[in-house]
């Protein structure tokens, strides 16, 4: 019986893995601007063809996911992403859209049920936060390995032609599919079926409790700023240093082995210290790092460790939030966990901005600026949200 926990636990906690695959946009929007002649400006939008489908599916999905069942739910994502990742087979630019579309959808429905699914196996409320850090820890190795995955497409299976960049759709595609037998083969208790009248103009009414709707706007900005810094960290070393694109491939791996390294840390450190102290922290130095890369030049590998130090800084801040916002009101997990992958959405928000910035001003300092409205946010979120007062005040 405990070895079939444990099974559970690890297809659960692997299934992160496949969460991390819309990390890879940050990377290959930069061969997709090289590869059709794009600006700037039209490459930022790729960020938002993947995570815009968080905004119209996540509640939905929440409320659907308690007649499905939570393990059902993310299986159905991961099915999305498998028959999605085959399309930019085709090698057009709108197959490749389509590509992106579809890893967005996947992963809006399994990121909705994924969280929730961690429930399922861990009882512990206590345990709660500390499993899902440790789920962004498996999340950052996997957005970790995009560049990596990228250059195997284009340098194994595209035999080195930059042009055949989006090979790296079936490689995600084959991994999927492994997680997802694993998780179906894996016994997980399923969690009592609801049936109830709960739609989506109900879970949006959520969001009239003050402290769930400002834990809302964390997530979006969070979100903006890692989808953010993993668009503009290679464009900061082409930019200023003149490197290739393939070379700028490091930039977001510093980014993803930083966060992921602070989401390590961060499972034990949260176990010492309470977690909004932590946050708190962390975003203060986050923005003193946002402010030192927009505006000061530095030599190529001091900028990369000012990159690597926004992704430790930020890597624990959406565990905190989200957890902040389920235990609002616990016996709404569902329905809580799709209004806060909703929120998801802000990874769109961002890069068209930034994108823009840059051609506006002709300067990728005011790419990274955009930057600076999201930390400035979560630094109101640390110091003016108290979870616990609204806790007190619905009991």
């Amino acid at each position: 019986m405990q070895s079939k926990r444990i099974t559970g636990i690890a297809a659960v906690l692997f299934a992160f893995f496949i969460q991390g695959f819309c990390d890879i946009v940050g990377i290959s929007s930069e061969y997709a601007r090289e590869a059709f002649g794009w600006s700037h400006t039209m490459s930022g939008f790729l960020p938002s063809m993947v995570f815009v489908w968080f905004l119209f599916f996540s509640i939905p999905v929440g409320i659907r996911m308690n007649t499905w069942g939570r393990k059902n739910t993310v299986l159905i994502g991961m099915g999305v992403t498998v028959v999605g990742m085959l399309v930019p087979l085709i090698g057009t630019s709108w197959a490749c859209l389509v590509g992106y579309a579809a890893l967005g959808i996947g992963n809006a429905i399994l990121q909705v049920s994924q969280n929730a699914l961690v429930r399922n196996v861990f009882t512990d409320e206590k345990l709660l936060t500390s499993s899902l850090t440790a789920g962004q820890v498996v999340k950052a190795v996997s957005s970790f390995c995009g560049p990596f995955i990228m250059l195997f497409a284009v340098n194994v299976i595209g035999g080195g032609d930059k042009a055949n960049w989006y090979l790296a759709f079936p490689v995600l595609g084959v991994i999927t599919l492994v997680s997802a037998l694993w998780l179906f083969f894996s016994p997980i208790d399923r969690e009592p079926a609801v049936e109830s009248e709960v739609t989506v103009g109900r879970t949006l009414a959520l969001l009239r409790n003050r402290t769930i709707f400002l834990l809302f706007l964390g997530i979006f900005f969070v979100v903006a700023i890692d989808v953010g810094t993993n668009f503009v960290s290679s464009k900061v070393m082409i930019q200023r240093y003149g490197w290739e694109v393939g070379e700028a491939g490091i930039a977001p791996q510093v980014y993803f082995i930083c966060r992921t390294v602070g989401a390590f840390l961060g499972v034990f450190i949260m176990t010492r210290i309470e977690r909004i102290t932590y946050f708190r922290y962390n975003i203060v130095a986050c923005i003193t790092v946002i402010l030192l890369l927009a505006f000061c030049r530095f030599t190529p590998f001091v900028s990369l460790a000012l990159i690597g130090a926004i992704g430790f800084l930020c890597s624990c801040i959406f565990p905190i939030i989200y957890s902040q916002a389920v235990q609002a009101e616990p016996e709404k997990a569902n329905l809580i966990s799709g209004l806060m992958i909703t929120a998801v959405a802000g990874g769109g928000a961002a890069t068209p901005l930034i994108g823009w910035a840059t051609d506006q001003f002709g300067t990728i300092t005011a790419g990274v600026a955009v930057l600076l409205i999201c930390a400035g946010y979560l630094t109101y979120c640390a110091f003016g949200v108290n979870p616990r007062k609204s806790a007190v005040s619905h009991v």
